[in-house]
């Protein structure tokens, strides 16, 4: 499963002024409905909020990836975010989150699901990935990044 394939530029966004984790979930709630893939911004924070209160997806060096499963879609919608400045995101190794990937998993298909946060993770660990998606601020070129292997 690759990253640019789930997500597009209208999904990338860059720069959000947020200053806390319901607020950030609102946003990008917000602004994934806007792109049309979903239509309803308060389910989606709601899924996003539940999923985050049983343990936080924050997963180290300043990176998160907010995950739910939700029904009526027919595949699996990925979004980026960087925040100009970090947030308190509940990380275990207490840094401030600044790149988000939101995954929005067919409540059908458990496997697309699982496949898609592997996917993520293994291009997160790949030298320098976190480091250089964090310098840039136009969606082409975070799209860009996206399709290099993991």
């Amino acid at each position: 499963m690759r990253l640019e394939a789930l997500t597009d530029p209208k999904l990338i966004f860059a720069d959000l002024p947020c200053f806390d984790r319901s607020n950030l979930l609102r946003t990008l709630a917000a602004r994934i409905v806007d792109t049309g893939r979903l239509d309803n911004a308060e389910k989606l924070y709601n899924s996003l909020w539940e999923r985050e209160q049983l343990g936080s997806t924050a997963i180290g060096d300043g990176v998160a990836v907010p995950h739910c499963k939700m029904s009526g879609l027919e595949q699996v919608i990925v979004g980026v975010a960087l925040l100009r400045d970090g947030i308190d995101f509940g990380a275990l190794d207490d840094k401030d989150v600044r790149l988000f990937f939101v995954v929005v998993s067919p409540e059908d298909q458990p496997a697309a699901h699982l496949q898609c946060l592997a996917a993520i993770s293994k291009w997160i660990k790949v030298d320098q990935h976190v480091e250089r998606i964090m310098k840039v601020r136009d969606p082409a070129s975070i799209l860009s990044l996206l399709r290099e292997e993991g």
